[in-house]
């Protein structure tokens, strides 16, 4: 006991009742998104389809992602077997992490100020990331970006070791974790990479042309960390690994050079093809402003964006506005500097990438911004209380209260959220504070207290209160939105599509049972039935992924999701398909319903009904192909 010093219990309070808010009744979600629980699935079952992600274990085609998110979850469920709880809590596990980084990270970083102070600042940077909604919301889904932030803010992490011990080792492992960032999401991974290498070319105390080697080391581990997987993509035989989805021509280069590439930028991604959480419907069509409205820098807090990581953004801008004037002035110290360089540009670069975005983008992608706008927060209140009996560091603290405050006002308005009893406790909290640290500035320990208070309240119950109502409300789908049940995903794959089409309202309904097993919920019961009743190599094919995980989810059957997720990429082709009926690899085909057929699956389709007979089961059109 003697070890639980005051900081110790702290910190375990703040990453305990991270993982209380990450975990609780956590199975409301059921899989969370169809299209990568069905591929964790998969993963558990076969270890190629881990190996590549693929949609299902006799790997027809792969996710439109790299795999890494899908080697967490398909490992948990091959250890623990397919539930809620088992494709959700890695993600959870991956935030609380998350906070536990940033707070370490804003620790070290003000090292200088008193200890009381230093660690103040960092725990109020780690429970800012943890109370961000986009964070609530998606370290308790299985979207990809869990791991992408959490492998992000390590090599921030790295980043800021390597920088202040000059060391090419902590920025070799920034490298390799960035690599695998790549194989998470892609070049969403490296939006971080310049700003790191700025900094270290920046901080570093050694010379420049040792600056310049450890630079250059870093971008091998890059290089190594992501390349292998490219390369193995290249060089086993394409008839022996599954179709790579997303891609025009089954490379992995295609898809990081097109749709989720330079596409999801200007706008163009090729076929219509969008991912999970990442665009249009099948054969679709959909583009990014349909979600993100007009590219601009008011985008970010705007409508859903704005919900899920403005709360914070003003009073993160502020900071690294008056932290640049002042190390202009040469009024901060070396380690100030450093943060505004990290974790300012990763909070600039990043932003306005995604303002801009003119392709695929979704709210929820802001997530990556949340260590960013943490550690900027934490950092700018600590140094500003530091000096708060000086009069720039009250009117430094009274502008912070006032811009998280302010535009918690304004953000819960818009929201319409708890609204207008929120804004009038938040105005009332905000002249108490401002008034407070405005008298108060020398005050005795009490005094001290009490407007620390006052000013946390201020500033952080908005963003606290809306995350904590997003823990409390389901989420399914593709595109999972804080607060609401994601309806808006409940076109994309994991949105509770039937068979026939139509759409599964999950709203306020549970979805989990007190075991973590979802219900059926996404899938006809009696199709379902069906499927668990054959001994083929697939019990069905149905056209994109709309149904197919939820079909395949809720069966325990290989299913195939022929076109990948918008049912346009060519795999498997008619040839390949025919040859597979003729060999009874395949039990029933299910019928398209809703949007139809993507561009790659439509001839499958002609193929189907002009030589087999259709069957109604429950609502859907099922075809028997095996004898």
């Amino acid at each position: 006991m003697k070890h639980l010093t005051p900081r110790r219990l702290a910190v375990s309070a703040l990453l305990g009742m991270t993982a209380l808010l990450y975990c609780w009744n956590l199975a409301i979600n059921g899989y969370g998104n169809d299209f990568y629980a069905a591929a964790a699935q998969a993963g558990g079952l076969n270890w190629k389809a881990w190996l590549f992600g693929s949609l299902d274990p006799g790997n027809v085609i792969t996710v439109d992602k790299p795999s890494a998110a899908l080697w967490v979850t398909g490992l948990s469920v091959r250890i623990f077997g397919l539930s809620s709880w088992s494709v959700l809590v890695p993600q959870a596990v991956m935030g609380v992490a998350t906070v536990g980084l940033v707070y370490l990270t804003t620790r070290r970083l003000l090292a200088a100020l008193p200890e009381r102070t230093a660690t103040g600042g960092a725990l109020l940077a780690g429970a800012v990331c943890a109370l961000t909604p986009a964070a609530v919301l998606i370290f308790r889904f299985n979207n990809p970006d869990a791991l992408l932030v959490l492998l992000m803010t390590a090599a921030a992490y790295c980043t800021v070791r390597a920088c202040q011990a000059a060391s090419w080792r902590w920025l070799v492992a920034c490298g390799a974790l960035l690599g695998f960032a790549f194989l998470t999401k892609m070049l969403q991974g490296l939006l971080v990479l310049p700003g790191f290498g700025l900094a270290y070319l920046l901080f570093a105390q050694t010379t420049w042309l040792r600056r310049a080697r450890d630079l250059a080391l870093g971008v091998v581990a890059v290089v190594i960390s992501a390349g292998w997987y490219v390369l193995l993509t290249v060089l086993w035989p394409a008839s022996s690994r599954p179709y790579i989805g997303g891609s025009k021509d089954g490379t992995f280069m295609d898809l990081v050079l097109g749709y989720n590439g330079l596409a999801r930028i200007v706008g163009n991604s090729g076929d219509g093809a969008a991912g999970p959480g990442g665009g249009g419907g099948p054969g679709g069509g959909a583009t990014g402003t349909s979600f993100g409205g007009t590219p601009s820098l008011a985008r970010l807090f705007s409508n859903e964006f704005g919900n899920e990581i403005s709360w914070l953004l003003p009073a993160a801008l502020l900071v690294l506005v008056v932290g640049l004037v002042l190390v202009a002035r040469r009024r901060l110290d070396r380690d100030v500097a450093l943060v505004l360089t990290v974790f300012g540009t990763w909070l600039v670069v990043t932003g306005v990438v995604f303002s801009y975005m003119s392709g695929t983008v979704h709210p929820y992608y802001t997530v990556a911004l949340a260590p960013a706008i943490a550690v900027l927060v934490g950092c700018g209140a600590a140094v500003a209380w530091s000096r708060r009996s000086t009069v720039p560091g009250t009117l430094a603290l009274v502008a912070l209260v006032i811009a998280a405050a302010g535009w918690g006002i304004v953000r819960a308005w818009r929201a319409g959220y708890a609204w207008p009893v929120l804004g009038i406790v938040l105005g009332a909290l905000t002249v108490l504070a401002v008034a407070a640290l405005i008298v108060t500035r020398a005050g005795g320990r009490r005094s001290v207290a009490a407007v620390l208070m006052l000013a946390l309240l201020a500033g952080g119950l908005a963003t606290a209160a809306f995350s904590v109502s997003t823990a409390g409300t389901a989420h399914s789908g593709g595109v999972p939105t804080a607060v609401q049940t994601a309806k808006s995903g409940g076109a994309f794959p994991g949105g509770g599509m039937r068979p026939d089409g139509a759409r599964s309202d999950l709203s306020g309904e549970r979805q989990g049972e007190a075991d973590g097993r979802p219900r059926d919920a996404g899938a006809d019961a009696q199709v379902v039935a069906l499927l668990k009743s054959t001994d083929t190599d697939w019990a069905a094919a149905v056209d994109g992924a709309q149904s197919q995980g939820a079909l395949q989810l809720n069966s325990g059957r290989p299913v195939i999701a022929i076109g990948g997720f918008s049912g346009s990429d060519p795999a498997p082709t008619l040839a390949q398909f025919q040859q597979w009926v003729r060999d009874g690899r395949i039990s029933y085909y299910i019928a398209s319903g809703g949007f139809g057929p993507g561009r790659g699956s439509s001839e499958i389709e002609n193929w189907v009904k002009q030589n087999y007979t259709a069957t109604t089961v429950g609502a859907a059109t099922v075809y028997k192909l095996a004898p």
